[in-house]
Parts: structure tokens; C-alpha cells; sequence
């Protein structure tokens, strides 16, 4: 990987580099805050929005690699990640897109997800895709994504140019390497509050924003759900 490409995992950071090395960190703080926060047990069905195909990252596909009962996970997502199944037998892949998730209602005990909402598109998308996460989940959801106020943008690994306002910043990308970035179907960051709003129209959960923390800032926020 170089210059501007991102790879599967919509980054443009080197596998050996810092930045991968503190997102590992990180995602193992978030792996422990998704199974105390939604008391996962052993029993439950799992559905993780949005494997990829990348095997290239040392935290990609975390939840797969690092949860011990495999065979209680469907993964899906619109990579073909169905090597999954041969890695980790038990495990079941679905192709399918988190707008539109082809799971009836209550499909799964937990249903978990991250560094997705970010690269769904639109705020209105945004909200589709917790909302059809909340839809197929029976007891709770947990969806992570970066924080926009984190003062480094973990895609592009540019400091503080993501706090401009969100047409400023893309017309900041437009003309260089990181061009791919500068397409909102690519790319919007969100805030807490953007979550909360998110959280506060779905009908039958209590939801919380959550945030992970790295030296004095929160890296990740994560909107989590009980139903009611």
C-alpha cells in the first residue's frame, strides 16, 4: 500500500506502521467493551456487519479471530470475506450490504460492528444502518466508528484538517492522493451527538454512545443498544 490507495480496509497506513499498531490497541479496547457491555455468553448468536477481505491488517476481522465460539458467528459484509469460513470453521459468511441486511427480525442475540458507519455514505444512510442493525438484533447491537474530534484522522492519518467543516475538508482532499476520501459514499466521519440523535429515533431500545479512550482523547465513539 502507498500514496493515496486505501486497501479493503479504506486505509492508507503501511501494516508495520504506528498508526496500525495503536488501531490494534484500540480494537482490543473495544472487543472488551462489546462483550461487558452487551454480556455477551457463549450461547448467544453473533452477526458482525461488515468483514473484510483484508488480511493484510493485524485487527482485521477482529471479532472473528479473537472470539473463541466460532461457530455462534455469521459475518457478512459486501467484500467476499467467505475465506472466514475456511479460517475459522463453524464460522458462517453472508454477502450481503448493512443497508439492507437479508436477516428477518430478532435473527441474532448480538449483532456487532465496526469502523463501518463511516464509509456508508450519507447521514440518512447512517441511520438506515443502525437502524437495520437494531432490526435484526434481539437483544442488543454495537457499532463503532472514529471519532470526528480525534485530532488524527485514521484513514488518511492527516492531523486536524477533518475538523474543517465536512465540504471543506473534501474539497481539501479533491485535488491530491487521497482523493477517494473526499467522497462522502467513502468517507463521513461522525460525532456523539450525531449518534445520539441516531440512537434517539429507534423505537424500543435504549441506546448509549459510548467512547474508547487514547491519552486524554476518545479515539472511537460506539452506539450501543438494549432493547427495551
Amino acid at each position: 500500500m502507498g500514496g493515496g490507495k486505501p486497501n479493503s480496509q479504506y486505509n492508507v497506513a503501511k501494516p508495520d506502521s504506528f498508526a496500525i499498531r495503536l488501531a490494534h490497541r484500540q480494537r482490543l479496547v473495544m472487543f472488551d467493551m462489546w462483550q461487558r457491555a452487551c454480556e455477551v455468553a457463549p450461547s448467544d448468536t453473533i452477526l458482525d456487519v461488515g468483514a473484510t477481505s483484508d488480511t493484510v491488517y493485524s485487527s482485521s476481522n477482529y471479532l472473528e479471530a479473537w472470539y473463541p465460539h466460532k461457530d455462534r458467528i455469521t459475518a457478512c459484509g459486501i467484500d467476499d470475506a467467505s475465506f472466514l469460513e475456511d479460517t475459522y470453521p463453524g464460522l458462517k459468511f453472508v454477502r450481503a450490504d448493512g443497508l439492507n441486511l437479508p436477516f428477518d427480525d430478532n435473527s441474532f442475540d448480538v449483532v456487532h460492528s465496526s469502523a463501518v458507519l463511516e464509509h456508508v455514505g450519507s447521514f440518512e444512510n447512517q441511520a438506515r444502518f443502525v437502524s437495520e442493525c437494531a432490526r435484526v438484533a434481539r437483544r442488543s447491537f454495537f457499532l463503532t466508528t472514529p471519532n470526528r474530534w480525534f485530532p488524527v484522522e485514521f484513514h488518511t492519518s492527516l492531523p486536524l484538517l477533518h475538523w474543517l467543516p465536512k465540504g471543506a475538508f473534501r474539497a481539501l482532499l479533491r485535488p491530491t492522493p487521497l482523493t477517494f476520501f473526499a467522497d462522502e459514499a467513502n468517507l463521513n466521519l461522525m460525532s456523539a451527538s450525531e449518534l445520539e440523535t441516531i440512537g434517539d429515533s429507534l423505537q424500543g431500545w435504549r441506546t448509549t454512545v459510548l467512547k474508547a479512550p487514547l491519552a486524554g482523547w476518545t479515539s472511537n465513539i460506539i452506539i450501543h443498544g438494549v432493547r427495551r
